[in-house]
């Protein structure tokens, strides 16, 4: 079969669960992924043939789209801040709006050099190794729960040639954290059962609930132990970095007044929801 052949095949096969943007973005990441193309090879060779053992990868990728795999999760990686990240099923898929606050960090920091940063719930790594990435002799430490996260986290600390302190804890458990830092950032588990009606069904049925959901009489759980542990352990005009569920930007803030923080800032992104916070101590 020629490949172009397949290339409408495969988009329409697709099309009943993705819009035809999204089906064709898979198509162009398959392959990429599996042949080592751009769009611009394929229409340079029109009549590129397709062996019977590529249709058969080509139908196995096709088939986990088709089951809403996340493609990320079938070709084990995902772009975040410019960088390449590993993922799996044990962590999250890097967001966009997560790239976001991590912009909000580099802008506000870029310059100081020498910080100590803390990443709580780092997952994938993927907050913690774009800072170290692009904090000009920043110290980073990132905390996680899961070790399966934690050994993802830290191929792509290698892999992204940065240095990255990594600790498995707990941090709901934590009654201090290790050391002063100058930034505390964490983006928790902040999704309320009662708004799983809105999540996409590739995220329910794939992605690690441990660092989605959080119940919906405290969904500040994790933000509280958070704040009361910077608290502690930011230095002197030290900054803490939220990202926040949506519906709780008011509640965020009042509950961060309440621990004494100051010049609370909360921001939206770029679909204009309450997204992200910061304030010093």
């Amino acid at each position: 079969m020629k490949l172009k052949e397949y290339r409408n095949y495969f988009i329409e096969k697709l099309t009943p669960l993705y819009d035809a943007m999204e089906a064709e973005s898979f198509f162009n990441i398959t392959l990429e992924e599996l042949k080592g193309w751009k769009r611009v090879d394929l229409a340079m060779k029109p009549d590129a043939v397709l062996s019977s053992d590529e249709i058969t990868k080509w139908n196995k990728v096709l088939e986990q789209l088709e089951g809403q795999k996340p493609i990320q999760y079938i070709f084990a990686k995902a772009h975040f801040y410019g960088l390449e990240f590993e993922v799996n099923e044990n962590t999250l898929i890097p967001r966009p709006e997560t790239e976001e606050l991590v912009e909000w960090i580099v802008k506000e920091n870029e310059f100081k050099g020498n910080i100590k940063v803390l990443d709580v719930g780092t997952g994938s790594g993927c907050i913690a190794v774009s800072l170290a990435k692009n904090l000009t002799d920043a110290t980073v430490s990132a905390i996680d729960v899961s070790v399966e996260a934690l050994a993802v986290a830290k191929r792509n600390a290698l892999h992204n040639k940065t240095d990255v302190n990594f600790i498995q804890q707990d941090i709901l458990a934590a009654e201090t954290l290790p050391q002063t830092f100058d930034i505390i950032v964490s983006n928790p588990p902040y999704v309320r059962n009662l708004e799983k009606v809105e999540i996409k069904e590739n995220v329910l049925q794939y992605e690690p609930h441990l660092a989605l959901f959080v119940e919906d009489n405290d969904a500040l759980l994790f933000y509280r132990k958070i704040a009361l542990l910077a608290k502690g352990n930011l230095s002197p005009n030290g900054k803490l970095y939220f990202e926040i569920n949506q519906y709780l930007g008011t509640e965020m803030i009042e509950m961060l007044e309440n621990f004494g923080f100051k010049d609370i800032v909360l921001k939206k992104d770029i679909y204009g929801n309450d997204r992200m916070m910061a304030a010093m101590v």
